[in-house]
């Protein structure tokens, strides 16, 4: 009972649906006292990118997600998807099943995915502390699915205390695999159709949350919104069906244990080869709908998002990239705002597909090669001495 009213401070908030509400607080409410969040990263993700294991470092961050939301058995868990990592909110009375979750996708990602995943649970009252906060929105993608939205400065003070080493969990017994049930990553790139996809993070200046970097946001998103669907880098029918044997091979480790993976990787290349089929010719199965499997695919995407600063993933022309990053240039020249930017020739998804059925499914999107990685990377070095 108690873990059910834990949830409900969440599941209660309003949600909004027009995205430039990320920068309106009056749709933010604070966290309870009581939560904790759960902070994880990739180490030196932007190598591993170098080395061309940009699925890997994505399924990686996503596994974080997976794993706390079949952990704790909630598919409604306010969290948000950073290319390389994930934070997520959780009650205090999950913390100890989410301190487990998380042991265990350190493991399996050093074990299946050759990486070095950080961990960390950082109490909510400790952010306050500090002289931060921890709010939170609701964001309405779809009639399905709704995403969390961070602000107040908690979530970056958490991540850098995890960097510093504070709040550490450590990994789980050798051979230790989390619930990944519903972590896949079938597709290809998706190739940018208006010139360039690119991978955008702003953050606050000295000035802070204010005023002016809130009309900055909004300048941004309506600069985005001039493009066709708002610089959405998913194709309004999906992605161009093609069979992704590298996100087969990456998928079979999150399911299956090795001795039992080839019986794993034959069962999610049979899967993947009649999705593409139904993809290509427009077939339904039984009551999978294709058509609508598309449509909320698309929705279901979290290609924009704000975790303490705007964050986005967008694919647009030449022209309109010139003046997003123009008008972030002005910003950032009066200390409202630092920020950081990576172009690509396309994006990459990663989906948790609870059940076939459902229609809950959520799609992560990042740059293909590097993203939000190699976007914070450029942002610290933009960024002001003393920022984290």
């Amino acid at each position: 009972m108690a873990q059910a009213a834990d949830m409900q401070f969440y599941d209660s908030l309003p949600l909004f649906e027009a995205f430039e509400g990320v920068a309106d607080e009056a749709n933010y409410r604070p966290l309870p006292d009581g939560w904790v969040l759960a902070v994880a990263d990739i180490v030196d993700s932007t190598g591993a990118i170098a080395e061309g294991r940009y699925k890997s470092v994505n399924m990686a961050g996503a596994s974080v997600i997976s794993a706390l939301m079949n952990a704790l058995d909630q598919r409604n868990l306010p969290f948000v998807f950073g290319g390389d990592g994930a934070l997520a909110a959780v009650p205090e009375a999950m913390a100890a099943k989410a301190r487990a979750a998380l042991a265990a996708a350190k493991t399996w990602v050093a074990e299946e995915l050759n990486l070095d995943l950080r961990a960390a649970l950082v109490p909510v009252s400790d952010i306050r502390a500090s002289g931060l906060d921890m709010r939170v929105a609701r964001f309405k993608a779809s009639e399905e699915v709704s995403y969390a939205m961070f602000s107040g400065g908690g979530a970056s003070w958490a991540e850098a205390q995890m960097k510093a080493g504070r709040y550490q969990i450590e990994a789980a017994a050798p051979g230790s695999r989390p619930d990944l049930t519903g972590l896949s990553c079938r597709w290809n790139p998706i190739v940018s159709r208006h010139g360039t996809i690119v991978s955008i993070i702003a953050v606050p200046g000295p000035q802070g949350n204010g005023p002016e970097f809130q009309t900055l946001v909004g300048d941004i998103v309506a600069l985005a919104e001039g493009e066709e669907r708002g610089g959405h880098p998913v194709p309004e029918n999906g992605p161009e069906p093609r069979l992704s044997m590298q996100g087969v091979a990456v998928e079979s480790r999150a399911v299956a244990p090795k001795g039992r993976r080839f019986l794993a990787w034959s069962w999610i290349t049979l899967q993947s080869l009649v999705l593409f089929l139904c993809f290509k010719l427009g077939w339904n199965l039984g009551k999978f709908d294709v058509t609508q499997y598309k449509r909320d695919l698309v929705r279901n995407s979290d290609f924009r998002k704000f975790d303490d600063g705007l964050k986005m993933t967008i694919d647009i022309g030449v022209e309109r990239l010139r003046q997003i990053e123009e008008r972030l240039k002005r910003a950032a020249d009066a200390g409202v705002s630092s920020y950081g930017l990576h172009q690509q020739d396309s994006a990459l998804m990663t989906c948790i597909v609870p059940a076939a059925m459902s229609r809950d499914h959520v799609h992560f999107v990042d740059g293909a090669a590097g993203g939000y990685a190699r976007a914070a990377k450029n942002l610290k070095m933009l960024a002001p001495a003393g920022w984290q």
